[in-house]
C-alpha cells in the first residue's frame, strides 16, 4: 500500500494589509500552510513610518518583515531568527517578493545582529520559550530600540497579564492594541 507523503515545500499566496504576497515554507517551521491568527491580528495592528528601521524578530519564513517592507518601501527591515531553516525560506521569501529594503540574518535574539538601533520592532512572541526567554527579548528589545522607538508583540492571551506586567517594569508604560480570544497585541515604546 503506497502513503501519500506530502510535499517537502509548502507555497501559499495570501493578501496581508492589502498586499498580495507569496510564501514558502516547509513542514516543521510555524504555520507552514497560511499565516497564523495571531499574526495577522499583529501585522494588522502596526504602524510603521516612513524611512523606519524594523525588526522582524523570530520571523519564521519572514511574514512580518517582508509585509512591513512592502508597506513602506523607504522602510529598512531586518529579520532574524536562531532557525537556519526558518532564514533561508525567509531569504526566499524576500525574493519571491522582489524586495531589496530586508535583510536576514541568523541570529539567537539579538545576538549576531549588528549594532543598530530599530524604530520598530515586532514579533509573536511564542509561549513554549519560557517567562524567562521572554523577559530576555523584551530587555534586550529596549536596549535595541531607539527613543520613542516601538516593541510591538503579539502573543496568546494567556500571557497577557505577564507581557503588561514586564513591559511596565523594563518599558515603564504598555499599551493593549488589540485583544482577540485567542491573541492580544501589545505595544511599548522606549522612552
Amino acid at each position: 500500500m503506497a502513503v501519500d507523503v506530502p510535499s517537502r515545500e509548502v507555497e501559499f499566496r495570501t493578501e496581508l494589509r492589502g498586499i498580495p504576497l507569496t510564501f514558502s515554507a516547509t513542514w516543521g517551521l510555524f504555520s507552514p500552510k497560511a499565516i497564523d491568527a495571531g499574526t495577522q491580528l499583529l501585522i494588522e495592528h502596526l504602524d510603521i513610518q516612513e524611512n523606519d528601521t524594523c525588526l522582524d524578530l523570530g520571523c519564521g519564513y519572514g511574514a512580518i518583515g517582508i509585509t512591513l517592507a512592502k508597506c513602506e518601501q523607504t522602510a529598512t527591515v531586518y529579520l532574524v531568527d536562531k532557525d537556519f531553516v526558518a532564514v533561508d525560506y525567509a531569504r526566499k521569501n524576500v525574493q519571491q517578493n522582489r524586495l531589496q529594503n530586508c535583510h536576514v540574518l541568523l541570529s539567537n535574539g539579538f545576538s549576531h545582529l549588528p549594532d543598530i538601533q530599530f524604530d520598530l520592532i515586532a514579533s509573536n512572541l511564542p509561549a513554549n520559550v519560557g517567562k524567562e526567554l521572554l523577559q530576555i527579548f523584551l530587555t534586550d528589545a529596549k536596549q535595541h530600540l531607539k527613543p520613542d522607538g516601538r516593541l510591538y508583540v503579539v502573543t496568546i492571551s494567556g500571557l497577557r497579564a505577564f507581557i503588561k506586567r514586564n513591559f511596565l517594569g523594563i518599558f515603564g508604560n504598555y499599551r493593549k492594541i488589540k485583544q482577540r480570544h485567542t491573541h492580544t497585541v501589545a505595544m511599548a515604546i522606549c522612552e
